[in-house]
């Protein structure tokens, strides 16, 4: 049974990752990255055969002992680990990702694992795992190749191999004789003809994909983002966590042509996009509550905010303010409140806003409206109906969608309607199926939807299947199965317009897929993925992030990906543009190093953070603030930029 949704305007109640204020000095300070944190690698066995330690070392497996508040960070390369750490281990490799595995007990990669003792298991950023007892589900459509494989030994209950030294001198003795022979077979066969698709490695320019359109752009057009001669970055500005008493939205990021622009406290400031220096600022009557993700083309956009700031008599108050901001000139342009259509002269508490092309959209579940970006004069807005029926939310961009909730709360109903934006009359609808209490917009042109139906996601992403509409006739192209244990993508209940860590082009969804053992000797990796949207079937595209790094998509430039590659614990993030017909990848930006850069880097999740990418700009910022508790994440930031020459 699902959650009853949250009042509204209530913060979340200890929301993850919430941020704290950072130390005076900056980036001085190097702090311990937390055990299992966001884009930390799996700690190596420390013992030859796999076992694990019973008790990690404190601040998680690798990390240094850090120094006294006062010490400056280190200099020059890092401390080279100590013997064991990294090494090759005794043990045969395990199959490979994709493939079955050996035994027919024990399931392939994206299923749950058996536990290893001592290490907690960790999905794409969250805890993820099926229920106990619960079997894995397949995806829709996802099939693998089955190919001959050696049979691999049975693991103890330890987790230790049987593996006997004779057993090894004959495997390794195997993989010898293959190496040669292959070698000698591509060095016949001319090398470049023969070469196999490479993992994406950190610090080239180009890598290969597998996969792809074929030769030529994608379907939707050559991207922007050329290849740097020197993708290495430095970073240009930090920006620190304002003072809360409470946990506080700090929701909406956008870019203009002149400005890097970011929701601080009870107001909208506007920054240089390469110094970081305070350009203008917009103050507000209360806090933000809700941001528009879309800027007009003269750079106009939409939030939701509070009547006014917190008081002992009035701890939260409503979100029940609309208003457009133009981030051309740092103006208010207009503000206003709308009564709710059911409840007389009470004023509608706002969830979420949205934009699509001149039209402000906003909902809660008291009611919605609909407003002229330029003038603010209301458009239209859903009038009382006698089915309990109202507007959720809206999802903007190129159109205008709404997720309509009918029904009661134990047997709702919902409705998925592509709205004229002028005058918000439906030009198509689909009913969701029985089992969906809550639906996402992921995009409006193509219309996806995506939603967990009957709770069967089971890791809390809030995606079990993605539905791709045909917007003009209401009628459904595809249903695609999105299952929980193989894929990252995740979206809110809370908002309409909320998913993050996918892309929608070249008429494909993009997702990642959960974080699973590399080829290397320690570390997780993943990769990026797509669906076809007219048929549902995973289609061959397949871009890797490569050994000890995880990636997912950020946002589409023309037909190509955009993506964010989350680092290990000793190299910086990388950005990545992968073309949407070869899916070949180019690296456009490698950040620092250094261990109180990339600690303020990793600190940025990509379920609790804005990610901004633009001609050599990169903008990490938080969407959740709160009080500060002692000392700890002291690496956490408003926004920290980096900028490549």
């Amino acid at each position: 049974m699902t959650q009853p949704p949250q009042p509204p305007n209530d913060p979340p109640q200890g929301g993850f990752g919430a941020p704290q204020d950072p130390p005076q000095g900056g980036f001085g300070a190097p702090q311990d990255p937390q055990p299992g944190g966001f884009g930390a690698p799996t700690p190596p066995p420390a013992d030859p055969f796999g076992k694990q330690p019973a008790t990690p070392p404190a601040g998680g497996f690798g990390a240094p002992t850090p120094p006294p508040a006062d010490t400056p960070p280190p200099t020059g390369a890092p401390q080279q680990p100590g013997p064991g750490y990294g090494y090759p281990q005794a043990q045969p490799p395990q199959p490979g990702y994709g493939y079955p595995q050996a035994q027919p007990t024990q399931p392939g990669y994206g299923y749950p694992q058996a536990p290893v003792p001592g290490q907690p298991q960790q999905g794409y950023g969250f805890p993820q795992g099926m229920p106990p007892g619960q079997p894995p589900q397949q995806g829709y459509g996802y099939q693998t190749t089955p190919m001959q494989q050696p049979q691999l030994p049975q693991q103890d209950g330890n987790g230790g191999k049987k593996f006997s030294t004779q057993m090894q001198i004959i495997v390794a003795a195997s993989v010898a004789v293959v190496l040669i022979v292959a070698g000698g077979i591509w060095y016949s066969s001319g090398g470049d003809d023969g070469k196999k698709d490479k993992a994406s490695q950190p610090g080239g320019t180009t890598t290969e994909g597998k996969g792809g359109q074929g030769g030529g752009n994608a379907v939707d057009g050559a991207g922007k983002e050329k290849a740097p001669a020197d993708p290495k970055s430095k970073v240009a500005f930090q920006l620190p966590l304002p003072k809360v008493t409470d946990v506080t939205k700090v929701d909406g990021s956008w870019l203009t042509d002149k400005a890097y622009v970011k929701t601080g406290l009870n107001e909208i400031v506007a920054y240089d996009p390469a110094k970081g220096t305070k350009l203008w600022s917009i103050p507000l009557a209360g806090q933000v509550c809700a941001a528009s993700r879309h800027m007009s083309k003269d750079f106009k956009t939409a939030i939701a905010f509070q009547q006014s700031k917190p008081t002992k008599a009035t701890k939260y108050p409503p979100c029940n303010q609309v208003g457009a901001l133009d981030l051309a000139t740092g103006k208010l342009m207009w503000s206003k409140s709308v009564t709710a259509a059911t409840s007389g002269d009470a004023e509608v508490r706002f969830d979420e806003v949205t934009l699509s092309g001149t039209t402000v959209a906003a909902g809660g579940t008291e009611g919605g409206a609909a407003f002229d970006l330029n003038t603010g004069a209301e458009r239209w807005k859903p009038k009382a109906t006698t089915d309990g029926c109202y507007d959720k939310g809206y999802g903007g961009g190129e159109a205008l969608a709404v997720v309509r909730k009918c029904g009661t709360y134990d047997d709702p109903q919902l409705v998925i309607q592509a709205l004229n934006p002028t005058n918000g009359s439906p030009i198509s609808s689909f009913k969701m199926p029985p089992g969906v209490d809550y639906a996402s917009i992921v995009s409006t042109k193509p219309l996806v939807v995506a939603a967990d139906v009957g709770d069967t996601a089971g890791d809390g992403s809030g995606i079990s299947d993605f539905f791709s509409i045909d917007a003009s006739t209401g009628k459904l192209l595809t249903r695609i199965a999105a299952d929980g244990e193989k894929y990252a993508a995740r979206c809110a209940s809370t908002e309409v317009e909320s998913c993050s860590q996918l892309a929608v082009g070249n008429n494909r969804i993009y997702v990642p897929t959960e974080d699973h053992e590399g080829t290397g000797e320690y570390g997780d990796t993943n990769e990026i993925v797509s669906f076809d949207l007219t048929t549902g079937k995973p289609t061959s595209d397949k871009a890797d992030a490569g050994d000890r790094y995880t990636m997912f998509p950020i946002r589409m430039d023309g037909g190509n990906i955009i993506a964010y590659r989350v680092p290990p614990y000793d190299k910086g993030g990388q950005v990545v543009s992968i073309d949407g017909a070869t899916f070949k990848q180019t690296v456009l930006m490698e950040n620092p190093s250094d261990e109180s850069i990339r600690d303020a880097e990793t600190s940025f999740t990509p379920d609790y953070s804005e990610f901004l990418y633009n001609d050599g700009h990169l903008y990490l910022s938080s969407t959740m603030v709160s009080k500060p508790s002692g000392s700890l994440d002291t690496s956490r930031r408003l926004v920290v930029s980096f900028n490549r020459p």
